[in-house]
């Protein structure tokens, strides 16, 4: 719990009634590798904060082609929040690429803070707003050739290339398997 609280005081202050209420609303949670924190066509239930572990946001092409949008890991929030905010269905999957621990709250104990803490809004906003800018950076460049993509891969995620399935990063980058092979092997 200390990581989610040290993460919390980040972005405001609490007291330790407050900290203390928090961890009260607060379930850890363990996924397995390729286990869903949340699907497309259902509502997001819950808000998680990555403990450890990493999850991909991704979604299928009517072809059936799977394109991962994202990567999340330690230390951020986890949660479709537009639709998890709206209680509407997602369009798209949160799923562990490795095993993760996570500590999540149900959606009426995130919302049960707002209505206790009095500067939980404000705490929150930030925390959300990083979250969405995180979830919402952009991938690769298309018009970018598929080595440019994979250096700049590297660069933003440079903790995640051993740590994760080649296929997702493949399909991060919008490339194959074998082709993310080929430029892998030139680059060495």
């Amino acid at each position: 719990m200390k990581e989610l609280i040290d993460y919390i005081l980040q972005f405001g202050t609490l007291n330790q009634q407050q900290v203390n209420l928090v961890i009260s609303k607060a379930k850890e949670l363990d996924l397995q590798k390729g286990e869903y924190f949340s699907e497309a066509g259902k509502v997001p239930r819950q808000v998680g904060f990555v403990v450890e572990g990493v999850i991909r946001g991704c979604y299928y092409k009517k072809q059936g082609e799977e394109i991962t949008r994202c990567f999340i890991s330690e230390n951020s929030l986890v949660v479709d929040y537009v639709n998890f905010e709206a209680n509407t269905v997602s369009s798209e999957y949160l799923q562990a690429c490795t095993d993760c621990k996570l500590i999540v709250f149900p959606k009426p104990d995130w919302e049960e803070l707002s209505h206790i803490i009095v500067n939980w809004d404000k705490i929150k906003n930030k925390m959300v707003h990083l979250c969405m800018h995180q979830k919402s950076r952009k991938g690769p460049v298309i018009s970018q050739d598929a080595t440019t993509r994979y250096l700049d891969f590297l660069e933003n995620y440079p903790s995640l290339i051993n740590r994760i399935p080649l296929t997702h990063i493949a399909s991060y980058l919008g490339v194959t398997q074998q082709s993310l092979s080929r430029i892998r092997k030139n680059i060495r």
